[in-house]
């Protein structure tokens, strides 16, 4: 089977975001920390090597990112006829606000999107133990305050002593956090705090998640990182227990098996050249419900983009229940692995990044064969992308960039008319600019063009296509930062 790449430029989109920013009124002396503003980006792991402020007693910082859009989006498909259900004839193929009356399969989406808001509370406790809390106050999925997670990341032991061998070289994170899986997750929107990442939206398998577990880092010799970590493998707690018996898909029995990860990265400078290359694997051979590329609780920021008018059941779509517009979800829950490697150099104001991610595993649903002798088979996904961005005036205050991002891949349920599977893809280009008033406030713009490739006749995504014409974010003050002594 062949997937093919192809561009359809089609109605041509320009995304701007005025302010996607973190706003905060002075960064806090907080040890072993990634900023949360201009200067934490193409920070990854915090440096073991690099000084630390001092330690001052117990500090207390809050912060808060805000993003607001105006987004101007075009989508289109080439839908067949296929019924909501046998009492609704409506084709359940037409994309979100799309008039049949109008003999049209294309719509414009444009409007203020919902703002997206995050709080964020960290805690230095002691020389060397930092505590992080991470909220979500409102998104697109889920408008109500949500909390993310939370970790304690140990880089001193001062209740020890504090030994060199641990404080040089070790470092320890526990809690509910997400999975220090490959370089993306640094460069990634997260809700309202998107001033990391140059473009608008995350790739489009997108790894991210939260898990309960723990992470063991060392760092040997400057510029070598190897982390270790095991995780429930879950997004939140779990204490059921399962039958033994097969699942009802009658394979394999449900089980809580932990996810096992691990990074190693190396990561240099030579005067204006930084260079890093990191390679990472997640393995969890079988899960109740794993969500390491359904784990995003806060949403795309391409609002309904490629999504259809109306659900399954023939009730109209909405934007909470359809969040994940432009990303696609590989539907691999009960088992999985996945391995990603991230090239990044910097020189001077130029960087190139990118990434190469295979992934192959199951739903329990993946079976093979007839009843009483079926098989649990696996299914595969490839994504790769590269990004070039050049920053320039004092302060690398702007930048210019374009990223590609292609995938393919097997997803569940996609077959032929022999019962076959099938191969899709999806493939995206996009331009971005970018300007920092200030260190905690960007104004970005997008052009971007997004296809689709391969689907079915029948799958609304059939040769579908969006592009954006105009996105603005607008700036808003939202929360300051303070420090707090006792």
């Amino acid at each position: 089977m062949r997937a093919t790449i192809k561009f359809e430029i089609g109605l041509l989109g320009l995304f701007f975001f005025l302010l996607s920013g973190y706003l905060v009124a002075q960064q806090p002396g907080l040890q072993y920390f990634r900023p949360w503003d201009q200067t934490g980006i193409n920070t990854f792991e915090p440096s073991k090597k690099a000084e630390q402020p001092a330690y001052e007693g117990f500090k207390l910082r809050i912060g808060g990112a805000f993003t607001q859009d105006f987004q101007y989006l075009t989508h289109e498909n080439k839908p067949t006829y296929v019924p909501v259900s046998g009492t609704n004839a409506t084709n359940r193929n037409y994309l979100y606000g799309v008039v049949p009356a109008e003999d049209t399969t294309s719509a414009t989406l444009s409007g203020f999107n919902l703002a997206m808001a995050n709080l964020n509370l960290d805690f230095q406790i002691e020389d060397g133990i930092r505590v992080c809390l991470e909220n979500y106050m409102s998104s697109r999925h889920h408008s109500e305050f949500w909390v993310k997670g939370g970790y304690i990341q140990i880089d001193k032991l001062p209740m020890f002593g504090n030994p060199a061998w641990f404080s040089d070289y070790v470092r320890v994170k526990i809690g509910h956090f997400t999975p220090n899986f490959g370089d993306m997750q640094f460069r990634r929107t997260d809700g309202g705090n998107s001033i990391y990442n140059p473009f608008v939206e995350n790739y489009i398998l997108d790894a991210f998640a939260t898990e309960i577990g723990a992470e063991v880092y060392l760092f040997p010799v400057d510029g070598f990182m190897g982390m270790v970590g095991m995780t429930s493998g879950f997004i939140n707690g779990n204490v059921e227990n399962y039958p033994d018996a097969n699942n009802s898909a009658g394979v394999v029995p449900t089980k809580k098996t932990p996810s096992i990860f691990a990074k190693l990265a190396y990561d240099k400078t030579f005067e204006d050249l930084r260079f890093r290359l990191s390679a990472s694997i997640y393995n969890n051979p079988n899960i109740q419900r794993n969500t390491l590329y359904a784990g995003d609780r806060t949403g795309s920021h391409y609002f309904l983009a490629m999504e259809p008018a109306l659900e399954s059941n023939g009730t109209a779509t909405a934007q909470a229940s359809q969040f994940t517009s432009g990303r696609f979800n590989p539907d691999m829950p009960n088992r999985l692995t996945a391995v990603m490697v991230n090239p990044f150099i910097k020189y001077k104001g130029l960087e190139i990044f990118g990434s190469y991610e295979i992934l192959n595993g199951s739903n329990y649903a993946d079976t093979k064969g007839e009843v009483g002798n079926k098989t649990w088979e696996k299914r595969n996904f490839t994504q790769y992308s590269a990004e070039a961005i050049y920053r320039f005036l004092p302060r690398e205050q702007m930048y210019i960039g374009a990223r590609y991002i292609g995938m393919k891949g097997e997803p569940r349920g996609v077959v032929d008319a022999n019962g076959n599977q099938l191969e899709i893809g999806i493939d995206r280009l996009a331009f971005a600019a970018g300007w920092f008033p200030t260190k905690n406030m960007l104004l970005k713009g997008e052009y971007v063009m997004q296809n689709y490739t391969d689907f079915p006749t029948t799958d609304y995504r059939n040769e579908g296509k969006f592009s954006c014409h105009w996105f603005l974010k607008i700036p808003a003050p939202a929360f300051r930062n303070f420090i707090y002594n006792i």
